[in-house]
């Protein structure tokens, strides 16, 4: 907005110096307005171009306040109106292109809901309330074609959601009662009531609107790789404007040079290409906070892999049912399941999912007990069931509990036995290795907390054969710190609260947070939208692309400017055709670096709707 204020500015002087000189026949008059116009904006690019020096990004270009200060000087007032025309008129269109290509994430701002309907489920009446109002446990009607206003899960009806805002999935997904919904994703043509799970500040929506906020706040410091190319670019302008001076005598060819060999490439062509590029993530379904972690992914050489939730689904399931003598299996199930039902616990969640698929009738239960930690009970048709730890469970062995996933039953302090779950491997986790090692010859590792028995089945189900198990979170940071630096940049991918530190000292950390907000997200410089782990192939290609289109379009730019230059400073470009040359110049470099929005992304063979691969 500030660029196009000035350009209007500038314009109108341009139109009055015009009437002076042409109109009115006064040139005395235009050339003193253009000239004071041209010191003080020349005065203001240079206090601009310290501040934001100091504050550590690329300050405004030296050689365009030279080349202002060059034409004004030998009387070529015209010329620096150009130039001035057209810098600023660059600025305004990388301004443009900022906001063109930031349109992607920036539509989740827009599709931020406002208010909810909160429903009476005594009566049946609703009434609207500020989303900020919203309390977990809030009954919630959800009209046709609106938006989820917050996270939670669906208690009565059935519908389609649309959460290509969300995850970058186009497809709706079809939500029945029990299913989870995301706050953000559009509701189909039927009513459904659904549970607030979460408040609205903690959101998957506010979480996502957070990292946006982040990634438009924070510097791109992919500009430095134009800081490299801008030194020596400028040392040759100099150089070639000062020998043309000194071999001609005049010092308008000094000007002449200068005006052609303003870089604005560099200042505009790389952080528009930049954010082109983060906008093509988002699209995607991967959000980037900063610049540089584009430049990262582009050269990372090593990805590091959580088990839990990165590799695997994250989602236990049913794997082996065992019961002493004379039990039935169906009937510990049933009891085991009902008892679960009351509990919030992951693997009573897995417990009760497997009992409703294979339709065991739920009792009644009383006096409900859960102990942290270890595990719950409750009466069943007069009997104690117990369900939980070993430890918990009377004349258990234990040692099962060290190679697997297990809770342990018992029925009137009489154990009956156990239930073993297991982590299914992600569909496309064996085609993501296999691309990262042999398209991108990167080194891949899994890090986990989890036991090596475990961990090294998941790792050759996977096709990684570097394997680091049972890892506390420090010993995970170590590993990361420890990489040689010829195996660097370094990128680790985690999804749960244990992996944020892991993610904050990695080069670039990838938080999987389709499920929710979680201190991974909050701490990774990327975060996965979609339940899918070939987005972590999908970030580093197009990370490729961009930094290809970005290096590109610099030296278009610079090799046409230095062309430029050389012709110049023959004497036979004037300056103000030169400045009219130099910005045509910009321009293709600027709508060059815009190819990194588009990119020609591969076509996703093992992409998949999550309840499609969760209900296989």
């Amino acid at each position: 907005m500030k660029h196009i204020q000035k350009l209007f500015t500038i314009f109108i002087i341009a139109i009055l110096a015009l009437i002076m000189e042409f109109g009115l026949h006064h040139p005395l008059w235009a050339q003193i307005l253009v000239t004071l116009t041209g010191a003080i904006l020349a005065l203001s690019m240079f206090v601009e171009m310290v501040k934001t020096l100091k504050s550590g990004k690329y300050g405004v270009d030296l050689l365009a306040i030279t080349a202002i200060i060059a034409t004004l000087a030998v009387g070529q007032y015209w010329a620096a109106m150009i130039i001035l025309l057209m810098l600023v008129g660059g600025d305004t269109l990388e301004d443009y292109a900022a906001h063109k290509a930031n349109s992607d994430l920036k539509s989740l701002l827009e599709n931020s809901p406002q208010v909810a309907h909160r429903l009476n489920h005594e009566n049946n009446s609703t009434h609207n309330i500020e989303i900020d109002d919203i309390k977990v446990g809030d009954w919630l009607l959800v009209k046709a074609r609106e938006i989820v206003p917050a996270d939670g899960h669906i208690l009565k009806g059935s519908s389609f959601f649309d959460e290509s805002s969300l995850t970058g999935e186009s497809k709706p997904v079809e939500k029945e009662t029990g299913d989870d919904v995301m706050s953000g994703s559009l509701n189909g043509d039927t009513v459904v009531v659904i549970q607030a799970d979460k408040e609205s500040k903690d959101s998957q929506y506010q979480r996502l609107i957070t990292l946006v906020r982040e990634s438009e706040a924070k510097p791109a410091h992919f500009v430095r790789m134009a800081d490299r190319y801008a030194v020596p670019f400028t040392l040759i302008a100099y150089v070639i404007a000062g020998l043309a001076w000194f071999i001609s005598k005049d010092p308008v060819r000094f000007a002449e040079v200068l005006v052609v060999a303003s870089p604005c490439p560099l200042i505009l062509a790389a952080p528009v290409a930049l954010v082109a590029g983060m906008s093509r993530t988002s699209r995607n379904g991967i959000i980037v906070k900063t610049g540089d972690v584009v430049e990262k992914l582009a050269t990372a050489h090593t990805f590091a892999f959580d088990k839990t939730g990165t590799i695997t689904q994250g989602n236990l399931s049913v794997d082996e049912i065992v019961t002493v003598k004379n039990v039935d299996k169906a009937q510990m199930i049933e009891l085991a399941a009902s008892v679960e039902n009351n509990s919030n616990h992951i693997l009573g969640r897995s417990l009760v999912s497997y009992a409703k698929k294979q339709k065991s009738i739920f009792q009644n239960v009383n006096s409900v007990k859960e102990v942290t930690g270890n595990g719950i009970q409750a009466e069943v048709n007069g009997k104690l069931v117990k369900v939980g730890k070993s430890s918990y469970i009377t004349g258990v062995n234990s040692k099962i509990e060290q190679t697997q996933t297990a809770i342990f039953i018992s029925v009137d302090d009489q154990y009956v036995g156990y239930i073993t779950f297991t982590d299914m491997i992600r569909p496309e986790a064996k085609q993501t290795m296999n691309t990262l090692k042999q398209e991108h010859h990167a080194r891949v590792m899994m890090l986990t907390g989890d036991q090596q028995e475990t961990a090294d089945k998941i790792a050759q189900q996977a096709g990684i054969t570097e394997v680091h198990a049972k890892l506390l979170p420090d010993e995970k940071i170590d590993l990361i710190k420890n990489t040689p630096k010829n195996e660097k940049p370094v990128v680790m991918v985690g999804d749960g609260v244990n992996d944020a530190p892991a993610l904050a000292e990695a080069d670039v950390g990838i938080a999987m947070g389709a499920h929710g907000a979680t201190a991974a997200s909050e701490t990774a410089s990327a975060v996965i939208l979609k339940d899918d782990l070939s987005r972590v192939e999908k970030a580093v290609e197009i990370s490729i692309d961009t930094m290809k289109v970005a290096r590109q379009s610099v030296l278009i730019g610079i090799a046409i400017c230095t062309a430029l230059m050389l012709v110049a400073s023959l004497g036979v470009l004037p300056a103000l055709f030169g400045a009219m040359l130099q910005e045509v110049v910009d321009t293709v470099s600027i709508l060059w670096a815009l190819r990194a929005r588009h990119g020609h992304d591969k076509k996703e063979p093992h992409s998949s709707n999550p309840r499609t691969v969760y209900d296989s």
